[in-house]
């Protein structure tokens, strides 16, 4: 980078004297790589400026939302549109209709859709429905699999639990967590073994069909398929959490392709434009639960946020346009490969998970299928890594087990930028 850090040093500092750890999600504190955090001013396509002037490539884009780039015009313009009609109304709006038509056409088993603020929410509700469908309280979910900070879901979280190594947080009841059984992702055998044992007590299995906070992790051939088999044989639903892949990799739900028959499909990030939105969706019977039809009770004030849904509908429109995932498998593809060749130019040991615009460098192993492979990686070795980028203008999500995000901004000369960087600074990670 070319500037001092002055201003981003003096923001975090203002910031410790009154945000818990200088920041308002835990990741982006850099701890994990042993730095202080860049302050962003903004951004602008597949670039992201900090308050000192430095220009760099971003792969974060905002955890996923950023897919069309930064500030992208036709979003930029559908949100400046509504805000001149205001805000929010604390009533319905067309836009909400028109949302959630949108993602009942695009996803098959979201017949109906019920609309919030984050993925957190959207998780916690997909639950309580699940239970209440079925008058059982247990929840299994995967090790390095994160749906969001509520209290049943906090049991060996992935994403900003894996990084700081604490699957579990406290303030989370004893009685609470034990509500959560918890198995090896791909391992169906393991499954099995865990619903046979607390037969007739698990309301739903929960997983990312394709996983995201563990750093990127596809699910074995069949694995999906025989999750669904299983969960509905012994009278659990399948709770599909495409918080992340929802319209990454697909126009719709990745969960279809990979042979999953999901009851509930959670939604985020993409589907808002950037912008705070969450969604449950499903089928008619099971969501027609929710209040004011049946006894579930969910509600948020800003649920349905005109402006949030004009961005998302912006969004949803620009993905849909002809040949527009093809390009983004095109862009992942030239990453993979690029960062694959300096591994192996470099010798160093690692690998590289990705699918379509996704993608995971894991360091100091060969092969990550769990989050237990995925511990294994060098989380140190990946600090250096992470410093080497940022210098030569490249911006990583601060931590081993956390996804890069591929935009329709980038152009293949960010790409080769960032594969001769990463060569430079593998050779300086290793060097210690």
């Amino acid at each position: 980078m070319g500037n001092a850090l002055g201003r981003s040093r003096a923001l975090f500092c203002r910031a410790l004297a009154r945000i818990p750890g200088g920041v308002n999600s835990p990741v982006r504190a850099w701890r994990a790589v042993g730095r202080e955090p860049l302050f962003i001013d903004r951004g602008a396509g597949p670039y992201v400026f900090d308050v000192d002037g430095n220009r760099l490539i971003d792969y974060v884009g905002s955890y996923g939302p950023a897919i069309l780039g930064h500030a992208h015009p036709a979003v930029v313009a559908a949100v400046a549109e509504q805000a001149s009609r205001g805000f929010g109304y604390g009533a319905p709006c067309e836009g909400e209709v028109n949302l959630a038509e949108e993602l009942s056409r695009a996803i098959a088993p979201a017949e109906k859709v019920r609309l919030m603020s984050s993925g957190t929410e959207a998780a916690m509700t997909a639950v309580r429905l699940a239970r209440a469908a079925t008058g059982r309280s247990k929840i299994l979910k995967f090790d390095g699999c994160y749906h969001g900070h509520s209290d049943g879901l906090l049991v060996r979280a992935g994403s900003g639990g894996m990084t700081f190594g604490v699957p579990d947080s406290a303030g989370v009841p004893q009685q609470l967590a034990a509500h959560t059984l918890v198995a090896p992702y791909n391992r169906l055998d393991v499954v099995e073994q865990c619903l046979s044992a607390n037969r007739g007590e698990v309301a739903a299995v929960i997983v990312e069909p394709l996983a995201a906070n563990m750093g990127v992790v596809r699910p074995r051939a069949g694995f999906l398929a025989g999750l669904s088999a299983l969960a509905h044989s012994f009278g659990a639903l399948l709770i599909c959490d495409e918080v992340i892949t929802g319209f990454r990799l697909r126009y719709g739900a990745v969960s279809e392709v990979y042979g999953a028959a999901p009851d509930l499909i959670l939604l985020g990030k993409i589907i808002g434009g950037g912008l705070p939105i969450g969604a449950v969706g499903g089928r008619a019977e099971l969501m027609e639960l929710l209040a004011p039809c049946g006894p579930v009770y969910q509600a948020g004030t800003l649920s349905g946020n005109p402006v949030c849904v004009r961005a998302g509908l912006a969004t949803l429109a620009a993905l849909k346009r002809p040949g527009v995932y093809e390009r983004l498998e095109a862009l992942g593809a030239q990453l993979e490969s690029g960062l694959s060749q300096a591994l192996a130019e470099t010798r160093t040991t690692g690998c590289v998970n990705r699918a379509g615009s996704l993608l995971t460098l894991f360091l100091g192993v060969s092969q990550v299928a769990d989050a237990e492979a995925a511990r294994g990686a060098d989380a140190l070795k990946f600090s250096r890594f992470f410093s080497a980028m940022i210098e030569a203008g490249v911006y990583l999500p601060p931590s081993q087990y956390e996804a890069l995000f591929v935009s329709l901004a980038h152009s293949e000369a960010d790409l080769a930028h960032t594969i001769e960087a990463a060569s430079r600074a593998l050779r300086v990670a290793a060097g210690g």
